[in-house]
């Protein structure tokens, strides 16, 4: 085996749920989604831009393809699956797998990476996640994750 490595890098994560091209879909709700304070029991599946910069103008480094759900009755708490999906830069053609909770108006949230591919083979770590916009209304979010990984 090579000789682990540490890597840190930060992506934009824009999760476009609104207008006519949203990155995310829904494809499950529970009945009682609709009158839930934690919108509990809805699943989105998504194909968000990675970003290099918080504005969609800045260099698209990839995609997060995955889903996400509203799993708690008491707070806005998410449990996500998603793959950084690197299409171009210096990890291009590289993946990085994230799978754990978000609670989502928690300013930093710590999720762990679980494994990838490519020049991440055999990643562990953790990404921090902070939100840095969000649109109450269209419900369209940008969220910021530093991910530190040991991999070979």
């Amino acid at each position: 085996m090579k000789k682990k490595k540490r890597t840190h890098f930060t992506v934009y994560w824009h999760d476009i749920v609104s207008g006519p091209n949203p990155s995310g879909a829904m494809v499950a709700q529970a009945p009682s989604t609709n009158t839930s304070t934690t919108s509990f029991g809805l699943v989105r599946i998504i194909d968000n831009p990675l970003t290099k910069g918080p504005t969609m103008s800045s260099d698209l480094l990839g995609h997060a393809q995955g889903l996400y759900a509203f799993t708690s009755l008491e707070s806005v708490g998410l449990f996500m699956a998603m793959n950084f999906v690197f299409t171009s830069g210096k990890y291009n053609g590289s993946t990085v797998t994230i799978l754990g909770r978000d609670e989502i108006f928690t300013d930093v949230r710590e999720l762990p990476v679980i494994g990838g591919s490519v020049l991440f083979r055999w990643a562990q770590g953790y990404a921090q996640a902070r939100t840095s916009v969000v649109n109450m209304t269209t419900h369209d979010a940008v969220v910021k994750y530093d991910v530190h990984v040991m991999h070979y």
